[in-house]
C-alpha cells in the first residue's frame, strides 16, 4: 500500500442528526471510491462502518467507525460518528482527532438538535466543515430553507456552491456555481454526467453566481480586490477563497444530493480535497509538534476497542512514524508499550502495514495499557498532548448477575466497557451495595448492559438504583437514663449512663460532649460511650437508615469498682442512644442535586412544570441570548428518567447537569 504523504491525507468526519443519512453517505464513498465493491444499506443491516449487530438491529450508529479510501490521488481517512445524544462523547473523542468534518442535514428537517450539539463540538475543536444538504428527493425537501436553518440555527455564513435541478421525486442533479457547469445522474452512483447548465436554469444559476461572489468578497480580502477591479470572481479565486474561508471557519460551503439515490456524492467528494485541510495545513498540536514524518513520533489514542483476537489500540500520528516493533512511551502511565502490529483499519476489517507516518489514522496491536485520551510518543522526546474531554454521566442504573457465579465475569465485563467507552462510569455504592452503572443517557446504558449480554455471555439484571434515605433528630430528649448490667459469673459488666440527645449544629454530622464533674465517669470510660454512640448512628428507628445531625451530651454516670470496663460503656452509650432515638421526634431525609437545565428560551415554561412535578425548588433563571438557564434542587429520587424527559420536552434541544447538593427533609 502506497503510503500517503501529509499533503494528500484528509483526516474528515462525518457529523448529523440521528437519520440525516450519515451512514448512507459513507457508505457511497466508500462504493463510489472502489474501497467496497457492494452498496450497504443501513436498512438492510448490510453497512460496513455499522458493523456491530446492535447497530444493525437498531438502525443506528453507537460507534465511531474509522474507514479509508483514495480520491482523486488523495487519501481520505473518514470516521463515521453517531448522530444519537446518547453517544456524543463518542463524537468528542473523534474530533479531538480529526482536521476536517462534513456535516450532514436533511433537506426535510434542516438543522435539527443533535446538528446543532455535534456542530458546537466541533467548534470547540476548530475543526473546518463543509454542509452536505441530504435526502433532496424526499417530499418536502427544500435545499434553500436548510441553508437558512444553518444560518439561523447555527449563525454560520453559509455558502451554497449548488443549485438543485428538480426538486422532491424530479431531483436530478446540481448546477456547480463555480465552474457553471451541470451534474446530472440517470443511473446508479457513477452514472452522472457533466453537461452545460440546462436553459431553464441558466438565470437562476447566473443570480446565484453572483450572489456567491458578493458574498465571498465580503468575506475575503484577496477576493475582494478582484471583485472590485472586475466585477466578478475568476473561478480560482473563488475557488481558493472558498478554501481560505472553510479553513479560517469564516463560512461554510453547503452542496446538496441525496445518498441514497446516488446523486450528489462525487461533487462532495470533489469539494473534500479541495476544502477541507490536509494534516500540514493545521497548526502544530499545542505549538509544538508539528505535521512532520521526520520529527519524533507523537500520536495520541482515541479509542480502544477490544476484539476475539485482541486489544486493538486507534490513534492520530501527529508527528514521527510508527512501524511494527518500536517501542512508545506513554506519557499518561510512564510505562513503554511495544508496537507488534500497525493495522490500515476498515471498520471491522484491518490491513496490516509496515509504517504510519504522520498525519494518518490507524489502529495499533500490542499496548496493553493505553487508554483513550493517552498520548504515545518517542522515549526519547516525551510529550503529552491535550487529551479529549470526558463529559459527566448523567444517567444511572444499579446492575447484578442474575446467577451469583457470575458476579466476577460481570465484573470483569463491566471493566471491560468503561476501557472502551469512558463515558460509561462503574461504581460500588458503599452504603447500598448495589454495583452502579452510569452514562449518557438511558440509551446508553440500554446498550452497554446489552453488549455485556451479548458479547460476554453474561446474564444481567437491570434496576432503579437505591437512594440512600438518612435520619435525623427534629425534637431531642434530656436525661435519658441507661444502665447496662450484665452478671453472669465471673467478672460482670456495669454501666450507668446519662445522656441528653438534640439536632446538631448546621453542617455537623455528629458531635459528643461530655459535661460530666468529679470524675464519675472516668475519660477512658467517656471515649467508650462515644464509641458507642457512633456505633448506634448506622440504624436509625424509622427505617434502620443511617442518623446524621446529631448531637450527644453526656451528663451523669456512675461506674463499678469491679465490673465496669470499656467494652460495658461502650454496650451502654450503644443502647443508651438507640433508646433516646426512638424516643426523639425524628425526620427521613433524602438526597437532593443541584441541577442546572439548559434549553431555548421557548421550552423554559414545560422545563419548570417538569421540575415543579419532581418535587424540585428553582432557586435561579437567567436567559442568554435566547437560552434560558433554569438551576434548581431536585431530589435524587426524581431525576431517574430525567435525561430522556428533558429531551422529550426540548424537541432534544435541552441539556442538564447535576451535582449532589447534601441531604433535605423528605417533602411530599
Amino acid at each position: 500500500m502506497r503510503t500517503p504523504d501529509s499533503t494528500t491525507v484528509r483526516n474528515l468526519g462525518i457529523l448529523a442528526h440521528v437519520d440525516a443519512g450519515k451512514t448512507t453517505v459513507t457508505e457511497r464513498i466508500l462504493y463510489l471510491t472502489g474501497a467496497t465493491h457492494k452498496r450497504g444499506e443501513v436498512h438492510d443491516g448490510t453497512t460496513v462502518t455499522d458493523f456491530d449487530p446492535q447497530e444493525r438491529d437498531r438502525g443506528i450508529t453507537i460507534s465511531a467507525a474509522a474507514v479509508s479510501c483514495d480520491w482523486a490521488g488523495h487519501r481520505l481517512q473518514l470516521i463515521d460518528t453517531p448522530g444519537h445524544v446518547d453517544f456524543s462523547d463518542e463524537v468528542e473523542r473523534a474530533l479531538r482527532v480529526l482536521d476536517g468534518a462534513v456535516a450532514v442535514f436533511d433537506a426535510v428537517a434542516g438543522v435539527e438538535p443533535q446538528s446543532e450539539t455535534v456542530w458546537r463540538q466541533a467548534d470547540r475543536h476548530g475543526v473546518p466543515r463543509i454542509a452536505f444538504v441530504n435526502k433532496l428527493d424526499r417530499a418536502g425537501a427544500d435545499f434553500d430553507a436548510a441553508v437558512e436553518s444553518i444560518r439561523t440555527r447555527l449563525g454560520v455564513v453559509p455558502l451554497p456552491v449548488q443549485v438543485p435541478i428538480g426538486r422532491e421525486d424530479g431531483f436530478t442533479g446540481v448546477v456547480d456555481l463555480v465552474r457553471m457547469r451541470a451534474y446530472v445522474w440517470a443511473g446508479g452512483a457513477g452514472t452522472y454526467t457533466e453537461q452545460e447548465v440546462p436553459e431553464e436554469l441558466r438565470d437562476e444559476a447566473r443570480r446565484r453566481r453572483r450572489a456567491l461572489e458578493e458574498a465571498v468578497a465580503e468575506l475575503h480580502p484577496g477576493a475582494l480586490e478582484e471583485f472590485c477591479a472586475d466585477s466578478a470572481l475568476s473561478e480560482g479565486t473563488l475557488r481558493s477563497a472558498l478554501r481560505d474561508l472553510t479553513l479560517g471557519g469564516g463560512a461554510v460551503v453547503v452542496l446538496g444530493g441525496s445518498a441514497y439515490r446516488d446523486r450528489g456524492v462525487e461533487p462532495l467528494l470533489d469539494a473534500v480535497v479541495a476544502y477541507l485541510p490536509a494534516p500540514r495545513d493545521m497548526p502544530p498540536v499545542r505549538g509544538t509538534v508539528p505535521a512532520d514524518p521526520a520529527a519524533p513520533f507523537t500520536a495520541l489514542v482515541f479509542k480502544v476497542h477490544a476484539t476475539a483476537t485482541g486489544r486493538m489500540t486507534y490513534l492520530r500520528v501527529y508527528a514521527g512514524t510508527i512501524g511494527k516493533g518500536d517501542t512508545v512511551l506513554d506519557t499518561t502511565t510512564g510505562r513503554t508499550e511495544r508496537i507488534a502490529r500497525v493495522l490500515r483499519v476498515q471498520a471491522d476489517r484491518a490491513t496490516e502495514v509496515a509504517e504510519a507516518r504522520a498525519g494518518v489514522i490507524v489502529a495499533v496491536v500490542g499496548p496493553k495499557a493505553a487508554r483513550a485520551g493517552a498520548t504515545l510518543c518517542d522515549p526519547a522526546a516525551p510529550v503529552v498532548l491535550e487529551p479529549p474531554t470526558t463529559a459527566a454521566p448523567v444517567v444511572s442504573v444499579a446492575v447484578e448477575a442474575r446467577r451469583s457465579a457470575d458476579t466476577g465475569r460481570l465484573a470483569t465485563a463491566l471493566a471491560r466497557l468503561t476501557e472502551e467507552d469512558p463515558s460509561l462510569v462503574v461504581r460500588t455504592d458503599p452504603e447500598t451495595g448495589q454495583t452502579v452503572l452510569s452514562g449518557m443517557g438511558e440509551l446508553h446504558l440500554e446498550v452497554a448492559v446489552e453488549k455485556v449480554r451479548r458479547d460476554r455471555g453474561v446474564e444481567v439484571s437491570v434496576g432503579r438504583p437505591q437512594v440512600a434515605y438518612r435520619e435525623t433528630v427534629e425534637k431531642g430528649v434530656t436525661g435519658l437514663l441507661y444502665r447496662h448490667v450484665k452478671q453472669d459469673g465471673g467478672a460482670g459488666q456495669f454501666a450507668h449512663v446519662v445522656i441528653d440527645v438534640e439536632p446538631a449544629g448546621s453542617g455537623e454530622e455528629f458531635a459528643f460532649v461530655s459535661t460530666v464533674t468529679g470524675g464519675r465517669v472516668p475519660q477512658e470510660y467517656v471515649r467508650a460511650v462515644e464509641a458507642g454512640c457512633r456505633d448506634a448512628l448506622a440504624e436509625g428507628p424509622l427505617g434502620g437508615h443511617p442518623v446524621t445531625g446529631v448531637r450527644v451530651t453526656l451528663t451523669d454516670g456512675a461506674t463499678h469498682p469491679k465490673d465496669s470496663s470499656e467494652m460495658a460503656f461502650r454496650t451502654a452509650g450503644r443502647f443508651a442512644l438507640r433508646e433516646a432515638l426512638r424516643a426523639c421526634g425524628m425526620t427521613l431525609l433524602e438526597p437532593v442535586a443541584d441541577v442546572t437545565v439548559t434549553v431555548p428560551a421557548e421550552f423554559v415554561g414545560a422545563v419548570l412544570g417538569d421540575l415543579a412535578a419532581r418535587r424540585g425548588r428553582v432557586t435561579d433563571q437567567a436567559n442568554r441570548a435566547g437560552t434560558a438557564v433554569v438551576t434548581a434542587t431536585v431530589p435524587l429520587a426524581e431525576l431517574f428518567g430525567y435525561a430522556s424527559r428533558l429531551r422529550g420536552r426540548t424537541q432534544g434541544r435541552g441539556t442538564f447537569t447535576t451535582r449532589p447538593a447534601g441531604y433535605e427533609a423528605l417533602r411530599g
